[in-house]
């Protein structure tokens, strides 16, 4: 089940875009996550904030065990930033494997430009050499980071991405964790998140609008 968040009004003329959450739970209880401008009728994938995103100060563990400075690593690239959990059962897998697919279709000097980060929302159970192994099977070029909850979470929320605490959901039994789960695109050009993707993003959609987002132009 997913839990659906809405955003909050902020933008003059900004319509709101609704975004869902992977692991279980209800439509109750909504938070804000982040208001955006959509064209009207637009089946584009990728929406345009008005307001670009600053790159998240966060300093985490890789799946190396070293740590990694996103603002430091990632300066001037194209960059791709996730949260999610390997323990998820369907959109997390099924986000980065769509990115991991549309990544290959590039030209190697392309592929070689982009970042994709993938933070685990969940990092009691994923530990580096989880994220490693789990990332191993989708694009051992993307970068796994872990660490403290506070810290990811705090930096999730200032790319307007809500994470709550893992639970036990009630019906399953299974731990869970519930998370905003866009795509956010950073520009080389700026370092700013200016793009967002939903979870219904497909790899079609990735595959036309990756060379664009490698140049920091508008998909």
């Amino acid at each position: 089940m997913r839990k659906k968040m809405f955003a909050a009004a902020a933008l003059v003329a900004a319509a709101t875009l609704t975004l869902s959450a992977c692991g279980s739970g209800d439509d109750s209880g909504s938070s804000p996550v982040s208001v955006v401008s959509e064209e009207a009728g637009s089946d584009k994938a990728a929406t345009v904030l008005d307001q670009p995103f600053e790159k998240p100060d966060m300093v985490l563990t890789d799946t190396k065990g070293q740590k990694y400075d996103l603002r430091k690593e990632t300066k001037d690239r194209p960059t791709l930033v996730y949260f999610g959990y390997t323990h998820c059962p369907d959109i997390c897998p099924l986000t980065m494997n769509n990115i991991a697919v549309a990544k290959k279709q590039l030209p190697k000097s392309e592929q070689d430009k982009l970042t994709v980060v993938f933070v685990t929302t969940d990092p009691a159970r994923d530990t580096a050499p989880e994220l490693g192994k789990w990332l191993k099977g989708i694009d051992t070029s993307f970068v796994g980071l872990t660490g403290d909850f506070a810290t990811i979470q705090a930096s999730a929320r200032t790319l307007g991405i809500s994470i709550e605490p893992t639970h036990k959901d009630k019906k399953t039994g299974k731990t869970v964790s519930v998370h905003g789960t866009q795509v956010v695109a950073f520009s080389p050009k700026t370092d700013k998140g200016y793009v967002l993707y939903g979870e219904d993003a497909t790899v079609d959609d990735y595959t036309k609008d990756l060379p664009k987002l490698i140049k920091g132009q508008n998909p």
